[in-house]
């Protein structure tokens, strides 16, 4: 098995959730983790490092870790050095959390027109600057980033970006074997990911993207030598995948392949768990409805079921529509496939002139900042 050290962090099975916007909260973390007997590093969704300094009320909700989370990883976006700065050392002083990674990956609009995201390593300059900041402010914390190749094909960062990190003191990077353009369509490139293991020696590479199972996991570390995986779309609606990696990185069991009566008792737990989260049962409910389908994907269920499951607004009325459902029904073939977002070949926003030189830094300031965290 694969040892990761994520500064002083061992993390076995080497298998970290990957941080999505409105997925991974703290209830989706505490479902993932149990399933997984506590092994692995579960990431908070994005925090915005502005929001996080002005100790905006959402975002101090998102940064709370339960007792339980150890350790507790949160990822921060900026685009401005002091403000991810001040935002680390935050962090670090006031011991919000004990791992720091950041984010140079996300792909959407609202993200990457700011400069930020995936739009970022092409300013090589001022990745360093935010690295550096981040690293000098971070204390004992390790720092870590995730990203992408690069912008498109014409514009590949990846490389570049990964001897900046080692030099400013990152502690291990996750490549998302993509471009921003690519957005979520198309095959992962595994290639660039060994290619970056072998262009960083010094630290941790850990993979990203198409691993829809456990079994993709292990394949991904034997072609590329990575040493580790980050899971992401693959456990939408899965979260017992991360019992699946245990198994598989451990040698020790099977896979989980749930009746849709046991799918049914995860969704409803899963339901609960948003409620409590919010001081809400309705909202909570509400927020689970983009999940429906990602739990329900190949089992054979009405479109009629499908439309009410996914607009119930009550726990009772959750589970009362499910028991409707033939839970008796065994794992489906073929449901291991891929879920959640797959558009591909976007055009990506960013700012005016942005790709005119890589070296300068114009056009960002602390205005470039967003102001809200999470989806």
């Amino acid at each position: 098995m694969t040892r990761l050290q994520i500064g002083p962090h061992a993390v076995q099975p080497p298998v970290v959730l990957a941080p999505m916007a409105g997925i991974t909260n703290a209830p989706f973390r505490t479902l993932c983790r149990e399933f997984s007997g506590g092994k692995g590093l579960f990431v908070s969704e994005m925090i915005t490092t502005r929001a996080l300094v002005e100790r905006n009320e959402k975002t101090m909700q998102l940064v709370h870790f339960d007792e339980t989370e150890k350790p507790r990883s949160i990822q921060l976006y900026g685009v401005d050095p002091d403000t991810v700065g001040k935002a680390v050392r935050m962090i670090a002083e006031e011991d919000l959390a004990d791992h720091i990674d950041l984010n140079f990956g996300c792909p959407v609009p609202k993200v990457t027109r700011k400069g930020g995201g995936s739009a970022l390593p092409y300013k090589r300059h001022l990745l360093r600057s935010i690295l550096r900041e981040a690293v000098t402010n971070a204390g004992e914390l390790p720092v870590t980033m995730k990203m992408r190749k690069g912008i498109d094909d014409d514009h590949i960062t990846y490389l570049d970006a990964g001897r900046i990190a080692v030099e400013e003191g990152v502690t291990a990077i996750a490549l998302h074997g993509r471009t921003a353009a690519q957005h979520y369509g198309g095959t992962a490139d595994w290639e660039a990911i060994a290619r970056l293991k072998e262009a960083v020696p010094e630290i941790p590479v850990l993979g990203n993207g198409d691993i829809w199972s456990a079994d993709d996991a292990l394949r991904m570390v034997r072609e590329t030598g990575c040493d580790g995986v980050v899971v992401g779309r693959g456990c939408l609606g899965r979260p017992w995948l991360f019992g699946d990696l245990v198994a598989a990185f451990e040698g020790t069991g099977t896979y989980a392949r749930p009746t849709l009566k046991e799918v049914a008792a995860v969704m409803l737990r899963h339901a609960t768990l948003l409620g409590e989260w919010l001081g809400d049962e309705a909202r909570g409910v509400i927020d689970f409805r983009k999940h429906v389908a990602w739990y329900t994907k190949g089992f054979s269920i009405g479109s009629e079921s499908r439309k009410k499951l996914a607009i119930a607004s009550s726990l009772d009325e959750l589970d009362a529509l499910m028991s409707e459902l033939d839970l008796d029904q065994p794992w489906p073939v073929g449901a291991d496939g891929p879920r959640g977002r797959t558009s591909g070949r976007n055009r990506v926003v960013l700012p005016d002139g942005w790709l005119d030189d890589p070296y300068d830094r114009a056009g960002v300031t602390a205005d470039a900042e967003l102001d809200t965290s999470g989806g």
